[in-house]
This record gives structure tokens, sequence and C-alpha cells, in this order.
């Protein structure tokens, strides 16, 4: 057995650099020890990130710059050199170089995990609206992760006190009822069920399913979606021997009791999910897509011009995302070996005289 296996190597994507991506990266790589649990590779340039660097006097960093992702040095914190050229940093502004460059750092970082050079990705926040070109055109990290990669991804926006799923994504709050149907319903509850085994080691997961209207409905008096939709369907997943209960009226379900008592949440919508998630979990909350062939984490918050180059951003959930990547990373190879080596059942053969029973 190998006694030093090689590290996980996190390939990180660079974000907005006129938001806190870039500062939440490396304050969040600073400690002394980080590269002993895990091999860093940036996609970007080590112009860009020494001038942030310099900005927040973060003298202990030193930055491994590399050609490749496939040169990435154990020990080091590594820099892909994606541009040459200097790059000008405009801290609270939304431009369109910016939105250029991060997709270039994203694309670059989900190639080096498809092609094997690295392990897990992990996204600083992008600008939804700068990063928009006629080559990237996708609500966000989500779908074009799930475009390049293939799978069907589900935002789970996780921490250890609460894990939330959507049924709805990135989508305007006047269509989301035309997308809650028996088929989207079911296919999340069996992507976090999938996940929750798989990428977390929850043998029996128990899921809450949160109603889409007020009150779950009122019994149809505030809407029917629920007893036409969402019910049917539970009681479906209950009848195959699942722990899905539900709908709960989503103002009253978030509280310590009910958090205890499920591993995990589907909200209907962005806003009712993500609203008490940020609330309860806003530090050390991860977004995670699950539903994908390779490991991607975030920090569960966005490019926050107005604290950009202050230096006073908190890299909490960035710190969060870059262990829990390697932590689901290493649940899934587990659960993978443990799944493929299961004993099959084996025919005896009994030879004629054997009289044993």
């Amino acid at each position: 057995m190998n006694e030093h296996p090689t590290k996980i190597k996190i390939a990180i994507s660079i974000g907005d650099y006129n938001g806190i991506g870039p500062e939440v990266i490396l304050k969040s790589l600073a400690e002394k020890e980080i590269t002993d649990f895990f091999t860093p590779i940036i996609f970007a340039s080590t112009k860009l990130l020494n001038f942030h660097k310099d900005i927040l006097k973060l003298d202990r960093i030193y930055l491994q710059g590399i050609p490749h992702a496939s040169k990435a040095v154990e020990g080091k914190i590594n820099v892909v050199n994606l541009w040459k050229n200097p790059i000008e940093t405009h801290f609270g502004q939304s431009t369109k170089e910016a939105g250029e460059y991060a997709y270039q750092s994203l694309k670059a970082a989900a190639e080096a995990v498809l092609e094997g050079h690295a392990d897990v990705l992990v996204t600083a926040p992008i600008n939804k609206d700068n990063i928009q070109s006629e080559i990237f055109q996708f609500p966000g990290h989500t779908e074009y992760l799930g475009k390049v990669w293939g799978g069907s991804p589900l935002m789970f926006m996780v921490s250890d006190d609460i894990k939330v799923g959507l049924v709805t994504q990135h989508v305007p709050l006047q269509e989301v009822v035309h997308n809650i149907t028996p088929k989207s319903v079911e296919e999340k509850i069996k992507q976090i069920q999938n996940s929750l085994i798989r990428d977390f080691g929850i043998e029996k997961p128990k899921i809450a399913v949160l109603g889409l209207n007020p009150h779950a409905g009122d019994n149809g008096l505030l809407g029917k979606e629920e007893q036409e939709i969402l019910l049917p369907i539970i009681d479906k997943k209950r009848e195959q021997g699942h722990i899905v209960l539900g709908p709960y009226p989503a103002d009253s379900f978030f509280t310590p009791h009910n958090l205890h008592a499920f591993d995990a949440v589907l909200a209907m919508y962005h806003d009712q999910g993500l609203t008490p998630f940020k609330t309860i979990a806003f530090e050390e909350g991860v977004n995670f897509t699950a539903g994908l062939p390779f490991v991607r984490t975030s920090p569960d918050h966005g490019v926050a011009y107005d604290i950009a180059g202050k230096g006073i951003a908190n890299q909490a959930s960035f710190r969060e995302a870059l262990f829990m990547a390697v932590e689901i990373y290493r649940k899934r190879n587990e659960y993978e070996v443990l799944t493929k080596n299961v004993l099959k059942p084996m025919k005896i053969k009994v030879e004629k005289g054997d009289e044993s029973e």
C-alpha cells in the first residue's frame, strides 16, 4: 500500500476578478499547511494574482507558475498561466473583459478535470451578465458544466446543518409553476437521494419536500399543485420504500427540529430554498453541483462588488468549498469501491452421494 498517495488536485477557476474571487481564493490558500491536504491549480495568471496578493499584503504566499495543469507540483500553489498580457483590475465594476477572462478560466479548469489533470473543480463567483457571449449562453456554472461534462446537474446547497436541493434553478418566478411537473419533481428527489448516498455516505436518506404555494396550498384553497403534483409523487416514493415526506409549508419548515429530522430538503424554486439556506449557513455554506460525473463546488455568495478590493471579504465559504470538494471526492470513490466489490450469490454444486443439507 502506498503510504504517500498522490494528493487530490483541485482545479480553481478565478471568477470575476473585479469582485472578491481572487481575494477569497488567496486568503483560503494562505495557510502554511494548506498544500498538505490537496494540490491547488488556479487557472488565471501569476501577474494578476500577484497584483491581488500585494493589495492584500499576503507576503507568505508563493505562486508556482506552470504552462499546463499536467505540470502541477505537489506542495505548491500552482497557477496555469492562461494569459501573458497585463490585465487591469477595476474593483467593483462589471466589465466585458472580466467576463471574458472568467469564461476562459472556467473553460480551462473544467477541461483539466475532464482530461484527468485535476480531480475536482472549485469555482469562484462569476457575474452572470458580463460572462454572456456568443460562446457562453448559460444562466450559470451549473448549466454550463451540465453541457460540457454531461450528466443531469442539480444545484445542491450543503453544510453540516442543512442541505437544500431545487426543482427549478435559475428560472424567472413567473415560469416556475410551468416547470413544476411530476417528472421534474421525481427526478430531483432521485438525484438528491443518489447524492446523499453516494457523495455523503447516508445509507437511508430522509427527504422533506416543500410546497409550492403559501401554506402548501391549504388543501387546494391557495393552489392545487400540492394535491395534483407533489402528493402523488411523495406517495409513490414512500410506496417504493423511500423516506420522502411533505409537502411542508416553506414559511414554517426551517426550524432546528425539522432540520435535525431530515437529511435534505427539496425546494420548488431558487429563493424558497436559498434564502433560508444562506441565513442559516452563510459563512460555511457550499454550492455543490450534484448529478455530474465530476465534483464541483463553489462558495454560496456572489462577486460582492461592494466590498471588492477592500480586503474585508470572508473566505470561510470558499475554504469550505475546497475541503468539501475533497471530502465528496473521497466519499464518492469509497462508494464506488464498496458497490463494485459486492459479493455476488454463488451456486453450489452438490455432488451425487452427498447427503448433507
